[in-house]
């Protein structure tokens, strides 16, 4: 049995795409996604934090704005890295996880909105993508949100 007959029959290989190293370097430097995504307008992971934080505090319409944006930007990057609209995109990969954030703020904010048919495929496409994704991404948020929460009161408790 050759080894693209192995291949087709488990199914494509999972698509990778390259980390963000600036962008998480910057992140991790303090800077801001909202001004980072001006310099790097092509970053899903950007996109989905900006769609995390609108929210997070309630501008839900903003949320599926950049959550879209995310989620477009994110498709052309794995067209470019070879996916073919199948296969797996695991989120255990760095460079994954900002599409597959984009993708869960997307169905997230489409819920929220009543856009119940748009709020299923993102479900199905998430899950297509990889099965452990949402449960990831919704633990990370938790911790997004405590840090979130923790840095305004600091600022409240200490301000500058």
């Amino acid at each position: 049995m050759s080894d693209e007959f192995r291949r087709n029959l488990l199914g494509p290989e999972p698509t990778l795409l390259p980390a963000e190293e600036d962008v998480l370097a910057r992140l991790a430097a303090g800077d801001e996604a909202v001004d980072l995504a001006a310099v790097h307008p092509t970053s899903s992971l950007l996109w989905a934090i900006l769609a995390d934080e609108a929210y997070a505090e309630g501008r839900t319409i903003e949320s599926y704005a950049y959550a879209r944006t995310g989620y477009h930007r994110g498709l052309d990057a794995l067209r470019r890295n070879g996916w073919r609209g199948t296969g797996p995109v695991p989120y255990s990969h760095e460079g994954n996880r900002g599409f597959l954030r984009a993708l869960y703020a997307l169905g997230r904010a489409a819920r929220s909105i009543a856009e119940v048919d748009e709020a299923q495929r993102i479900a199905t496409f998430l899950n297509d993508s990889d099965p452990l994704a949402t449960a990831a991404i919704e633990a990370a948020l938790e911790l997004f949100l405590r840090a979130r929460r923790l840095r305004l009161r600091l600022v409240l408790h200490h301000p500058p």
